[in-house]
């Protein structure tokens, strides 16, 4: 594991890489992202209704085939693990 993927774990999808606290909050909803560029962090899923977490999610990044302007896709899985499922331009 390179230093990059290694500072991407445990921490929350979508937080600033130098925030102090990088990792879940006390009494928010997450969900292990699996697989992918994007695997090891967690996505904050708070407040998402049923639909939309049935839905995945298709999230931008940098880390993935298509670089800058891509998004790496995550389904729903059991245990509150998302799997990935590709990337999209």
């Amino acid at each position: 594991m390179d230093r990059d993927e290694e500072l991407l774990r445990g921490r929350v999808y979508g937080t600033d890489h130098d925030d102090p606290h990088p990792g879940p909050r006390p009494g928010r909803d997450y969900a292990e992202l699996v697989g992918g560029p994007l695997d090891g962090l967690l996505l904050d899923i708070t407040g998402w209704s049923a639909q939309e977490t049935a839905a995945g999610a298709a999230l931008p990044t940098e880390l993935g085939r298509f670089g800058a302007g891509g998004r790496a896709t995550y389904a729903p899985g059991a245990g509150g693990r998302w799997t990935w499922t590709g990337d999209i331009a």
